[in-house]
C-alpha cells in the first residue's frame, strides 16, 4: 500500500482565496483592510524566511501589514514597547510575535501582554482558556490548519482514536483540544512515554509534532492510518539523506542545498499509512493560510465590538 498524500499546499490555496474574497468584501462593506502586526527581534534566518513569507501573503491577500524589526540584544522593555503600540493601533487587528525571542527577553510577559483579541496565533492564556472549554476565539494557526486539512479531506475524527506526539502549547496541547472537540478520544504522547510504539500503534489519525526528524516509523503506525506531520527540520548529510529521503528526493538530494524532512520517518510510513502529509508542502503552508484567516476574524470580531 501506497499512503495517499494530503495536499497541504492544494488546501492552503484554497483557504488563502477564500480570505482574499472575504477580506475584499469586508472591505467594500466599509470595514477597512484587515490588519497584523508582526514583530521579529533578532537575525535568526528561519525568523526572517518565516515573517517574509506572512507578510508576502499580507500582500497577496490584500491584508494591511506592519513589521517592525528589534535588534538580538532587544529587551523585554524594549519588545513590550512594540506589543503595546500595536495593541493601540486601530489599524492592527491582528499581532504575531515571532519565536523563539532571544533569551534575555522574558517571552511569557510578552505574550501575556498582546491583547486577547489581535492575539491571531492563539497563545494568550484568556485564548487557551476559551479553546479548552470548546468556546474558540483563536485557535494556533498550525493546529487550525490540520483540522481544516481534515475536514476539507473528508476525514472525520469523531469516533476515531487519535493520538499527538508532542505536547508543546504552540502545537502539541493545543491539537489534542481541537481534535477532542471533534469528537475524538485522544491521547498525548512524549518523550517520557513509555513504549511510544505501543501507544502510536492505536491511533486512527497520529499527529507527529515531537521535533525529531525521522523519529515515527512504520513499527510506530498502524496499517490504514492517517498521519499527519507537523516536523519541519533541514538535513544536510548524505547519511540523513540516504535515511530519511524518499529514493526520488534522494536521486536529487545535494548536501550544498540540503533538504526539508519532518518528524516522520516517510520511505518507511508511506508504505502503511492510509493517508500522509508531505514535508515541505504538507502542514507547513496551512500554518499561514490560518494566520490569514485568523486576522481576517479578528478584524469581523473589532468591527463589531
Amino acid at each position: 500500500m501506497t499512503a495517499r498524500i494530503l495536499d497541504g499546499a492544494a488546501i492552503a490555496r484554497q483557504i488563502r482565496e477564500e480570505v482574499r474574497a472575504e477580506a475584499l468584501a469586508f472591505v467594500n462593506a466599509g470595514g477597512g483592510k484587515p490588519g497584523l502586526g508582526a514583530l521579529l527581534v533578532g537575525d535568526d534566518p528561519a525568523s526572517h524566511i518565516y515573517v517574509a513569507s506572512k507578510t508576502k501573503a499580507c500582500e497577496e491577500l490584500g491584508l494591511h501589514h506592519v513589521t517592525e524589526r528589534l535588534p538580538v540584544s532587544a529587551t523585554t522593555e524594549d519588545v513590550l514597547a512594540v506589543v503595546t503600540r500595536f495593541n493601540e493601533d486601530p489599524a492592527i487587528h491582528g499581532i504575531l510575535v515571532q519565536l523563539p525571542l532571544p533569551k534575555q527577553v522574558d517571552a511569557v510577559r510578552v505574550l501575556d501582554a498582546v491583547s486577547p483579541g489581535k492575539d491571531v496565533d492563539g497563545f494568550h492564556p484568556e485564548n487557551v482558556g476559551l479553546l479548552s472549554q470548546g468556546r474558540t476565539r483563536f485557535a494556533p494557526c498550525t493546529p487550525a490548519g490540520v483540522m481544516e486539512m481534515l475536514r476539507r479531506e473528508g476525514i472525520d475524527p469523531k469516533g476515531r482514536c487519535a493520538v499527538v506526539v508532542g505536547r508543546s502549547d504552540i502545537v502539541g496541547k493545543p491539537m489534542a483540544l481541537l481534535l477532542l472537540h471533534a469528537h475524538a478520544t485522544v491521547t498525548i504522547a512524549h518523550s517520557r512515554t513509555a513504549d511510544l510504539g505501543a501507544v502510536t500503534r492505536t491511533a486512527d489519525i497520529l499527529v507527529a509534532a515531537a521535533g525529531k526528524p525521522g523519529l515515527l516509523r512504520a513499527e510506530h503506525v498502524r496499517d490504514g492510518a492517517v498521519v499527519v506531520d507537523v516536523g519541519i527540520h533541514r538535513i544536510q548529510t548524505q547519511e540523513e539523506a540516504t535515511d530519511l529521503l524518499s529514493p526520488a528526493r534522494l536521486a536529487k538530494f545535494d548536501p550544498a542545498k540540503g533538504a526539508v524532512v519532518g518528524d516522520v520517518h516517510w520511505p518507511s510510513v508511506s508504505e502503511v499509512a492510509w493517508a500522509l502529509t508531505p514535508v515541505p508542502g504538507g502542514v507547513g503552508p496551512l500554518t499561514i493560510a490560518m494566520l490569514m484567516s485568523n486576522t481576517l476574524r479578528a478584524a469581523k470580531l473589532f468591527a463589531r465590538s
